[in-house]
């Protein structure tokens, strides 16, 4: 049982690693089931070719995390070879209660959207049952698990799993042996393969979506950048030219600036370039849309330095946007706003 503990504590270390990255979930978000088949055999004692047991199996499970997940598997067995046979279709079953670790995204961090291939640890415990064997009419036993998930990701929405799973099944007790252990001789391989089918969750998507994560200083920097763009007054006074007298038009009042008349764009630390995440927030901008861009740095760095980037920032939304048929009325980096991460670009949508 040691093993079991030293798996469930890992697990929860992942949990608590990759909590804070994402988003929140609803009860019935990130479920998913599936199916997988495969053929198994006994570790020792046995033929490896001729002794084969073919199984089928059920999976349904939920991931917490990016990381951490538990699902219920239950698999059937049909033959029990090397030993005679039972007189049953299904010579055996076994139902388990399995926790995944995503090693990929553990120590690799999760992007936002699953890797084309991922590597996930599965392990856990459960119920074995026997027919007709070893003379008694049934037995029943605790069985573990522990097996390692060669996982790809398919499709443009990441919404199917392909495995190929190598696995070891221990029998803990009972089938003709007295107390529980891991024992070598009361065990078998398995390797099986399976397809997954991930429920669509409450943000849209098939998968976890990363959180926008602000500290007061960023809000208090977001709302000085809102401040100053309410602030200002149009720099086009129209003239009407009559009997040679100019007379300046009425001037507008200020547009009142909302917060649904914004758009934020981040970008990664020291970097001017626009992420996929980015350009699909100002394909909201419509064409035709007159736009002020105001490009931010965070305080690493040189105050020369930092200026040129928020600038290099500011031209990247403005470039992107007027490729999309956009008016750019200006563009222009702020430097440092607040005191801590502000790596941003400010769209006003006038």
């Amino acid at each position: 049982m040691k093993k079991l503990v030293l798996f469930a504590a890992v697990a929860l270390m992942a949990a608590s690693a990759s909590a804070q990255t994402v988003v929140g979930s609803k009860t019935f978000d990130n479920f998913y089931i599936g199916v997988n088949g495969g053929v198994a055999t006994p570790t020792t004692g046995h033929s490896w070719m001729s002794d084969l047991n073919p199984n089928a199996g059920l999976r349904i499970g939920r991931y917490f995390t990016p990381v951490f997940g538990l699902a219920v598997e239950g698999n059937a067995y049909f033959s029990n070879k090397p030993a005679e046979s039972w007189g049953t279709a299904v010579r055996f079953i076994n139902t388990d209660l399995l926790a995944t670790v995503n090693l990929s995204n553990w120590f690799g961090g999760y992007k936002g959207t699953p890797r084309v291939f991922e590597l996930v640890a599965v392990g856990g415990a459960g119920w074995g049952h026997s027919f007709n064997s070893y003379g008694e009419k049934n037995i029943n036993s605790a069985v573990a698990k522990a097996g390692l998930d060669f996982t790809f990701n398919l499709g443009e929405k990441k919404a199917w799993q392909l495995y190929v799973e190598p696995a070891i099944y221990h029998t803990l007790n009972g089938a003709g042996y007295e107390g529980m252990e891991y024992n070598i001789n009361k065990s078998m391989v398995q390797l099986n393969a399976g397809i997954v089918y991930k429920f669509k969750n409450s943000n849209g998507t098939h998968n976890f979506a990363i959180a926008q994560l602000r500290d007061q200083s960023e809000i208090d920097a977001l709302n000085a950048i809102i401040n100053d763009l309410r602030n200002r007054k149009p720099e086009v006074v129209e003239k009407v030219v009559e009997k040679r007298v100019e007379v300046p038009a009425p001037v507008a009042e200020p547009k009142e600036v909302k917060v649904e008349n914004l758009v934020f764009v981040t970008f990664a630390q020291g970097k001017s370039a626009l992420t996929a995440d980015a350009q699909k927030a100002l394909n909201g901008v419509k064409e035709g849309a007159h736009v002020q861009i105001v490009g931010t740095a965070s305080p690493e760095g040189s105050a020369e330095l930092n200026q040129k980037l928020s600038q290099a920032r500011a031209d990247a939304v403005a470039e992107y946007l007027k490729g999309r048929g956009v008016v750019v009325d200006e563009a222009t980096g702020k430097g440092v706003q607040g005191t801590t991460s502000n790596r941003l670009a400010v769209v006003y949508v006038k």
